[in-house]
């Protein structure tokens, strides 16, 4: 229901829960609801008055046009959005590839943005897409609580996917690793190997990867007799964050046996920082980390770590994001297993 006022139904802009039509855009233009959609689809020509009035009200109204709609009419734009927290991050160029790979078999384009890691941004990132009416959306949340209205936004327009990722509450389908698998891997690899005090450098758990892994870490080492957790040292997934965690680490004067990392750029910054101290991998202190991008297998020592199984990854979200609609189906979670790849950085 709309709220009404002395001014009218629409003497004032819709409320954000309550979308606009082309017949609210139609009447508060003063044209037919035949000419607001000829100016606002620009197909075919109105006079400059008529057209700024309805691009006026379009924009007072912050009327989106019904992408579903129109791709039932046959006006599909055969493009896909996708929003990641950092196309900086490997882990995210892989992902992106992948996707766009996947697309671009059955005919469709990937228009990317990047959220950096700022909710409010992801959700101006979101409308922009929805306003270019792509046919539907791959999301990777940069905040589990904070991302949700922008989630939920795009879910109510478009087919929406989230990667990775994911918000609180069942909002939409979502595609990502079995965090706790590889986590349990990994943690079994470094006490199988003899490390009984274990260090978990990750990601603040505002994200859902973050906390998964961190709680994963947590059981894992809880599960197995003699094994504790040495040090937590939470931040961003990032090369700086590692290297900081290193220094810590390696002031305290009291190195861990082993490091796991929650996800391969901490790691590379923290066998970095170990090797300007003059700590040796992994004869001093081993280190895992977790994704396996490019480069794990080019550090010094060669990085063991946690692999995802990308191009799975993004099948399968394409798969969900362009299958056919299927009435009151709940949202759909696939979890798929990732293997531990092992290299030198642990201890033989």
């Amino acid at each position: 229901m709309r709220t009404r006022s002395s001014r009218g139904a629409l003497g004032k802009r819709l409320s954000s829960s309550d979308r606009a039509t082309i017949h609210d855009v139609a009447r508060r233009a003063g044209v037919s609801i035949a000419t607001a959609s000829r100016a606002l689809s620009g197909r075919r020509r109105v006079t400059p008055d008529v057209a700024d009035r309805v691009q006026r009200a379009a924009e007072e109204l912050d009327y989106r046009p019904n992408t579903v709609a129109q791709a039932l009419r046959g006006q599909s734009t055969r493009i896909v959005g996708m929003v990641v927290p950092g196309i900086g991050d490997p882990f995210f160029t892989q992902i992106v590839e992948a996707v766009e790979h996947d697309l671009a078999g059955s005919g469709r384009e990937l228009l990317l943005c990047d959220s950096r890691h700022d909710p409010a941004i992801e959700a101006r990132r979101v409308r922009a897409l929805l306003e270019r009416q792509v046919d539907g959306l791959v999301i990777t949340p940069c905040d589990a609580t904070a991302s949700v209205p922008a989630v939920r936004e795009a879910a109510r327009s478009v087919p929406t996917v989230q990667m990775d990722r994911y918000v609180e509450g069942d909002v939409t389908d979502w595609v990502g690793v079995d965090d706790e698998s590889g986590v349990n891997q990994a943690v079994a690899h470094l006490a199988d190997r003899g490390a009984r005090r274990v260090a978990f450098v990750g990601g603040a758990p505002a994200g859902s990867t973050a906390r998964v892994r961190l709680e994963a870490f947590e059981r894992a080492v809880a599960a197995r007799p003699g094994v504790t957790v040495a040090a937590r040292a939470l931040g961003d997934f990032s090369v700086e964050h590692g290297r900081r965690a290193a220094r810590e680490l390696h002031a305290s004067g009291d190195l861990p046996d082993a490091i796991l990392c929650g996800n391969d750029q901490i790691a590379v910054g923290l066998l970095r920082e170990l090797r300007a101290a003059g700590v040796r991998v992994p004869a001093d202190v081993s280190v895992a980390g977790f994704d396996d991008i490019g480069y794990a297998a080019l550090t010094d020592p060669p990085l063991t770590t946690v692999r995802q199984p990308v191009p799975q990854l993004a099948t399968e979200a394409v798969r969900l994001l362009t299958a056919p609609p299927a009435p009151a189906r709940p949202p759909c979670r696939i979890a798929v297993s990732p293997t531990l790849v092992i290299r030198a950085s642990t201890s033989p």
